[in-house]
């Protein structure tokens, strides 16, 4: 199954100012988030972000904070996106496929996708846009996803997915602006 930009939405959970620190490659998950979100920006493909108590973890870091109004950014307490349903009910909650970024891989991003996935979602998980603070929790949290039925891919994965062909102004845009 492919990853279409018209049935998939994109779900940043919990890239925030005071866990960010303490992430084993926090700035691969940055970037590889910001780069994904400008492409998802680029080609229509909505977004949505989550903030774990962002009284004690501080709100999302500015650069990915900035693309989003308030209805767009989701606070949880717990660790399940899905769990306190508001992120199903905001535009682009809907949609079919979800593909996922964020941290830590091996709490809120496994729980929300574990929980998408019980509600028959398709779950595509960037492997280099997610994040833990210890190397081992991340790869044991992969694991697990691909095991429950997540989709794991990369980022130009989903970029060239969501473009599904050449030839056109928006391949152009993508290609020369990102895919370098």
């Amino acid at each position: 199954m492919r990853i279409r930009a018209a049935t998939s939405t994109l779900l940043l959970i919990d890239i925030q100012t005071r866990l960010f620190p303490a992430l084993e490659d926090g700035d691969a998950l940055l970037v590889h988030s910001h780069w994904l979100l400008q492409i998802a920006q680029r080609l229509q493909v909505p977004s949505l972000l989550t903030e774990q108590y962002s009284k004690g973890l501080g709100p999302t870091l500015p650069i990915l904070r900035e693309a989003h109004a308030a209805e767009r950014i989701v606070e949880k307490l717990h660790f399940s996106a899905v769990t306190e349903g508001e992120l199903l009910q905001r535009s682009g909650g809907e949609r079919e496929q979800f593909v996922v970024c964020g941290a830590e891989a091996h709490v809120c991003v496994l729980q929300t996708v574990l929980d998408l996935l019980a509600l028959g979602r398709r779950v595509f998980v960037v492997v280099e846009a997610v994040a833990s603070r210890q190397a081992s929790d991340k790869a044991l949290a992969l694991t697990r996803m691909q095991q429950a039925g997540a989709v794991l891919v990369s980022r130009e994965m989903v970029a060239f997915e969501w473009l599904d062909k050449a030839g056109d102004e928006r391949f152009r845009e993508i290609s020369q602006g990102f895919l370098r």
